[in-house]
């Protein structure tokens, strides 16, 4: 069997460094022909000698210079910035893991459906910003979309041999995050610490942040809308605190497909590297129904996490929302992040920021962008009063 070949978009990161623990358990079946980290250079250059690609990309000219003095022997290419990132995500290779955070994988994504290369998708952002766009671009180019995420993962094992006309929803869920049982008022003085305290997983703080606002949840109903072509008001969202439950499909006879699965992203991410197959990771622990005891769910309170209906509000009106709405989040997260605002001043200057935009309809990549600088800019604005 030839080995598959892959890219990695994010391969310092939580979700690269769990995709490249599993190449290096099944080095029999796959090799990696092109990584894109980016300041974690001393990571990068261990990963570059462990799996010696052949292009390897860097955030800027910086870390390229420094990761070339850490690995002089490398034969391959080192190049960097937003062209490094595309000559990464189109590199020889049968599947591109995309896991980078942001807008910032909107361009090399794209640029990988273009040149023909399936695409296992962690990097919310993409679908959320350009979903149409991506879509219409991966139909035109015979590629497959894959999703990464636990959730939509969940979904996409529920939905594998089954009708899709015959799906009556899809449930997704959500873990509620550190504020479950915080009041409106306790949530005005919540301090970055308290919201860096995930109950359930490990993540970035950005996703950390995203989960505790429950805008995360609501990134991942736009995904869910792009992923699985479902009406929106089929699109449901519960609390599921216990994070065995990964997600669920109800059938038009009232039957429910569940995922459950111990919280490790090695079993979603290997799924995808397998596909069709599953892969042995007999290195995790089973599922221990008994030990996990009650599994609550619980129905999300959007008045106190005001985020999740902006989602749903961003993606009716189509267009260029949904990429405004990202893009207002990620500054408005960073400033949280850098003490600048408070914890719901996050959900009031989205909802400021969206209330202002006229959505483009059918919006093309320059316009999508032209959306998100723009966002960006007006969420600044909005972060200094």
């Amino acid at each position: 069997m030839a080995k598959r070949k892959l890219a990695i978009l994010g391969c310092t990161g939580s979700i690269g460094t769990t995709t490249l623990g599993l190449v290096d358990r099944f080095r029999d079946r796959f090799s990696v022909t092109s990584l894109a980290g980016g300041r974690n250079i001393d990571r990068l250059a261990e990963q570059v000698r462990g799996f010696e690609p052949s292009i390897v990309a860097t955030a800027d000219e910086q870390g390229a210079e420094r990761l070339r003095a850490l690995v002089p022997d490398f034969a391959g290419d080192i190049v960097a910035g937003p062209e490094g990132l595309v000559r990464v995500a189109t590199a020889d290779a049968d599947l591109l893991i995309s896991a980078l955070v942001g807008a910032l994988g909107l361009r090399p994504t794209l640029s990988a459906i273009e040149a023909g290369t399936d695409v296992a998708l962690a990097n919310k952002e993409v679908l959320v910003v350009a979903g149409e766009l991506m879509k219409r671009s991966a139909d035109a180019a015979g590629v497959r979309v894959y999703p990464l995420d636990s959730e939509h993962n969940a979904i996409f094992q529920a939905m594998h041999g089954q009708n899709r006309d015959e799906v009556k929803r899809i449930i997704l869920t959500a873990s509620g995050g550190p504020f479950l049982h915080t009041s409106r008022e306790e949530l005005e003085s919540v301090t970055l610490q308290q919201a860096l305290q995930h109950p359930t997983w490990k993540m970035g703080d950005k996703i950390t942040i995203d989960s505790s606002t429950l805008m995360n949840k609501g990134l991942e109903v736009i995904e869910a809308f792009w992923f699985f072509d479902v009406p929106l008001d089929d699109i449901d969202v519960v609390i599921h605190p216990q994070s065995i439950v990964h997600s669920m499909v109800e059938y038009i006879d009232g039957s429910v497909i569940a995922q459950l699965g111990i919280p490790d992203m090695a079993v979603p991410i290997s799924y995808i590297l397998g596909y069709p197959e599953r892969l042995p990771l007999s290195h995790l622990p089973s599922l221990d129904l008994v030990q996990a005891g009650k599994l609550e769910f619980h129905a999300p309170d959007t008045d106190r996490f005001p985020c999740l209906r902006l989602a749903y509000d961003a993606l009716r009106a189509r267009g260029t929302a949904s990429a405004v709405l990202n893009g207002a989040n990620e500054v408005a997260v960073a400033s949280f992040l850098e003490g600048k605002i408070s914890y719901l001043d996050i959900p009031r200057i989205l909802e400021g920021v969206l209330e202002e935009h006229p959505a483009v309809d059918r919006p093309d990549l320059s316009q999508l962008l032209d959306a998100d600088r723009w966002s960006r800019q007006r969420a600044t604005e909005k972060t200094r009063g």
